[in-house]
């Protein structure tokens, strides 16, 4: 039976590959069989290091197609904006790493090396990834940047699964800090409805900006009437 998580990666996929021409759909074919065979493979089966190679620290081919699928996976038509062949790789590495079945080690050594899109496609796979609550530190790490990408991408469904209240609050603030629509925070509903502590830091900020002279943003507001509603009954 398939699962929620299943259901969403199969349709990523549905439509990734509907978006590539035909030497990105082998591509990724190919990609996928090398993460899938990694996935299987025993540490002991994995290839020796090279000569001053630290443990652990060669990449996987399935790692190297991780690290290129920008250069190959692009929409098969002009995209018209950059977001698309952005949301064209962050598809396909997603998949990368369900198929090998990254753990909690991997994930965290592709975010600490990779690039700007890398590490986004990690922060992105974590709801897929069986690595319970440990990702978010780099939940954690993306939002003490300033890079929007990544401040959208960590405030997914695995921030609202696994940030404590604390936490998940100040992630609302940093959008609004950054100019990170609030439609990006996976489960802003369920969360901000009737946090009074919440509310509370919103007032803060808006009185904040409006002493400096600076507009409140329509976000803020939304958030707040949200945070500032009585809980549902059945919510507590």
């Amino acid at each position: 039976m398939l699962t929620d998580a299943d259901a969403a990666l199969a349709a990523l996929r549905k439509d990734l590959v509907a978006r590539l021409d035909r030497a990105g759909r082998e591509w990724l074919d190919r990609a996928l069989e090398e993460a899938a065979r990694a996935a299987e493979t025993t540490p002991e089966q994995a290839p020796d290091q090279e000569p001053g190679q630290a443990p652990g620290t060669r990449l996987a081919p399935w790692e190297l197609r991780f690290a290129s699928a920008g250069r190959h996976c692009r929409p098969a038509r002009p995209a018209p904006s950059t977001g698309d062949a952005q949301a064209t790789a962050d598809a396909a590495r997603v998949l990368l790493l369900h198929a090998a079945r990254t753990d909690a080690a991997g994930a965290a050594r592709l975010y600490a090396h990779g690039t700007a899109a890398e590490r986004r496609a990690v922060l992105l796979a974590l709801p897929y990834l069986d690595i319970g609550d440990a990702g978010v530190p780099l939940v954690e790490d993306a939002l003490r940047t300033n890079d929007t990408r990544l401040v959208a991408a960590a405030v997914g469904p695995y921030a609202a699964a696994r940030l404590d209240a604390h936490a998940w609050r100040h992630a609302v603030l940093k959008c609004l800090f950054t100019g990170v629509p609030v439609s990006a925070v996976a489960g802003l509903a369920e969360r901000a409805r009737g946090d009074a502590e919440l509310a509370r830091m919103l007032r803060d900020h808006a009185a904040e900006r409006t002493a400096a002279g600076r507009p409140v943003p329509d976000d803020l507001h939304r958030v707040l009437d949200l945070a500032a509603s009585t809980p549902h009954p059945e919510e507590g």
